[in-house]
């Protein structure tokens, strides 16, 4: 069974830091391209952070570039998502996901979330003081 469970989330102040995790069971993480997407109250769900199959690069959107670092352990079959400096604006609920069949090759930047198969529970992240 194809599953995926994130963990980590929490309340923290702002300038602090979280790491989630993203632990896979069912399948081999570091074959496929891997994504960490957050939502937030009265938001739309937005990609923060991924990871492509092919040749390992790395793609971060903007609002968390030079903040976060994604990284995938393939002895643990875990991705993580490093966040420092962590700032209000940061409160969401973080996903990952997994897209197994690849039938768009394009970067996971511009990959559709509508293309991840595999998604976790997610896990809530606060920053507030």
């Amino acid at each position: 069974q194809v599953q995926l469970v994130e963990s980590g989330g929490g309340l923290v102040q702002p300038g602090g830091s979280l790491r989630l995790s993203c632990a896979a069971s069912g399948f081999t993480l570091d074959y496929y391209t891997i994504g960490w997407f957050r939502q937030a109250p009265g938001k739309q769900r937005e990609v923060v952070s991924c990871i492509n199959s092919n040749d390992g690069s790395t793609y971060y959107a903007d609002s968390v570039k030079g903040r976060f670092t994604i990284a995938r352990d393939n002895a643990k079959n875990t991705v993580y998502l490093q966040m420092n400096s962590l700032k209000p604006d940061d409160t969401a609920v973080y996903y990952c996901a997994t897209d197994r069949y690849a039938r768009l090759q394009v970067a996971c930047g511009v990959l559709p979330d509508y293309e991840y198969d595999s998604w976790g529970q997610g896990t809530q992240v606060s920053v507030s003081s």
